[in-house]
């Protein structure tokens, strides 16, 4: 049975001159499986590769469940559903591609891992990181100093909430709402509805 899904617009990002389809889902890329695979392993044959690959890794194919959800995805034909994984999801198949065109992004995986594992021995690293990112980006220092204020702001916010008996995402959604209606006038999704 297909859900009922919000239509979206297609988007194509290019990797090395071919094209990588994806479409916002709940907030969140999702990516066309097979463009990644022929991107990354040059297949003139990607949803076979694929299947390849399921049999080749075992702890994948176990898995499948979790990472492939067919999204509506424009096509030569029309709107299809297509197998569609999200950023996580990819990144675990790209694990499984043996491909040169793979190993740098292999490699960038190892490295956020490691700095993931450095930021929970001393936690100071990633405040030091997410200020560093925010600069690239060109925020100004002004600007972080209230954006990373903000952060601790409203994690003590929610820690008082949950001292006080908010204890699933829905009492802090509803918290959030009341407060933003009581300062702005209106609710988070009445915003973004505007917006």
């Amino acid at each position: 049975m297909i859900t009922k899904q919000k239509l979206v617009t297609t988007k194509i990002s290019i990797f090395q001159k071919k094209e990588v389809r994806k479409v916002i889902h709940n907030n969140e890329w999702w990516f066309v499986i097979t463009d990644v695979i022929e991107v990354l392993t040059d297949s003139v044959n990607p949803k076979q590769y694929l299947k390849n690959m399921l049999r080749r890794d075992e702890e994948l194919a176990k898995g499948w469940v979790q990472i492939e959800h067919p999204r509506l995805v424009d096509t030569k034909g029309g709107k299809q559903m297509i197998k569609c994984a999200n950023t996580e999801g990819i990144f675990r198949i790209i694990q499984s591609i043996p491909s040169s065109k793979a190993e740098p992004f292999k490699h960038w995986l190892a490295k956020v891992g490691y700095e993931r594992v450095q930021e929970i021995e001393d936690p100071e690293l990633a405040t030091k990181r997410t200020r560093m990112l925010y600069k690239a980006k060109g925020y100004s220092d002004e600007w972080i100093e209230k954006r990373l204020r903000g952060i601790v702001i409203r994690e003590e916010l929610t820690d008082q909430w949950q001292k006080r008996g908010a204890n699933n995402r829905r009492d802090y959604s509803i918290l959030t709402a009341e407060i933003s209606k009581a300062t702005f006038g209106v609710t988070p999704s009445q915003y973004k509805n505007k917006k």
